[in-house]
């Protein structure tokens, strides 16, 4: 198999994990489990199966200074910078003229920066197992989670037939993909079989990406080829800021999958949680006998199922259940668990408001 690189999506702005998320330091830069931020264990992730040098990140321009103090294992020159966000396809392209460079029949895996995946060996024989795949069969392949539960916060991906018969890691030839359903649908899709999350991880051949590209987005496919022409020259920069701020943002998934024909899924049977929101993280935290979780320091009477957090002080918290609580710097948030998904509005009220001091 041919050089295997790593695209690890860091441009996210995580509004859902207000306050301890802000604009200069995102949800991905951030230790929510662990002590490591989420990005770093991304990298750490990919450190095992790939090369530091061979690891790319793409990232906007106001994350330069904390993506550079978290990440002194990577090559500057690996850190690229959006001028402004244009979606999953710019963003994937761009990375791949870069790598393009150096061998445009590498093998490139994409990979969000803030997933929580445990079995890491299982997470790496499923993601070398998806680039053989996309190396032997030129196609583009993705990792779909096998779903637990119907859940209506992810996009599902139906599977045609298997092509992996006496295989450990079962891979099939991809149908179509889905939008998020409601509940009814999903828990359809659960009895039906053969549909699986959208992860959010994609390999490929760069070759055969930026094909696919030039074919269903030959516009985009254009500006990039100019962007690639000025790397490493100094008008690299102008030349980024012009052409990538008239791009069309359009994700991957509407792009490129939902049309071409050579789409690949691999089983994944890692645990992986996508942390879109204070209700996932406080999912995946070690519970006490109350259930409750957090850390900091915390004073809980009389409430159970909650997720407290304290950046510093003592946050007490009395005959409340299933709440969350997050103190962060001069902001707190209260919230019940079930509407975390909403804390994306306080981000937009205090935008509105221009009270950029607690963004």
């Amino acid at each position: 198999m041919e050089k295997l690189y790593c695209l690890i999506m860091a441009g996210g702005s995580g509004t859902r994990f207000w306050p301890r998320s802000k604009t200069a330091k995102p949800k991905q830069y951030l230790n929510i489990i662990g002590d490591d931020s989420l990005l770093q264990s991304t990298i750490k992730r990919f450190s095992t199966f790939t090369k530091y040098e061979d690891i790319y990140i793409v990232s906007g321009k106001s994350q330069a200074t904390v993506l550079e103090e978290q990440t002194p294992m990577l090559p500057k020159q690996n850190l690229i910078y959006e001028p402004v966000g244009k979606n999953t396809l710019p963003c994937i392209g761009l990375a791949a003229m870069f790598a393009e460079i150096d061998n445009p029949e590498g093998i490139m895996v994409v990979s969000p920066s803030d997933h929580l995946i445990t079995n890491e060996e299982l997470f790496k024989n499923t993601v070398l197992t998806a680039a053989k795949i996309a190396d032997e069969k030129n196609g583009i392949v993705t990792i779909g989670i096998t779903p637990t539960y119907p859940a209506t916060g992810y996009g599902y991906i139906k599977t045609a037939g298997e092509i992996s018969a006496g295989e450990t890691i079962r891979q099939f030839k991809v149908e179509r993909f889905v939008e998020k359903p409601d509940e009814k649908t999903a828990s359809e899709y659960l009895e039906q079989g053969g549909f699986f999350w959208n992860s959010g991880l994609f390999i490929f051949k760069v070759s055969v990406f930026l094909d696919a590209v030039k074919q269903f987005a030959p516009g985009l496919y254009a500006d990039l080829r100019k962007i690639q022409a000025e790397i490493g020259q100094p008008s690299f920069e102008a030349t980024l800021d012009t052409i990538y701020r008239a791009v069309q943002g359009i994700s991957v998934d509407y792009g490129i999958m939902e049309h071409a024909q050579n789409i690949y899924l691999v089983e994944g049977n890692f645990d992986w949680n996508d942390l879109g929101s204070w209700e996932s993280v406080y999912l995946t935290h070690p519970k006490d006998e109350n259930g409750n979780a957090g850390s900091g320091e915390a004073i809980l009477l009389d409430t159970q199922n909650s997720y407290v957090y304290s950046d510093s002080g003592l946050v007490a918290v009395v005959g409340l259940d299933e709440v969350v609580v997050v103190k962060d710097g001069d902001t707190i948030l209260v919230c019940r668990r079930d509407k975390t998904e909403d804390i994306k509005k306080i981000v937009e009220q205090l935008k509105a408001e221009k009270k950029d001091q607690y963004l």
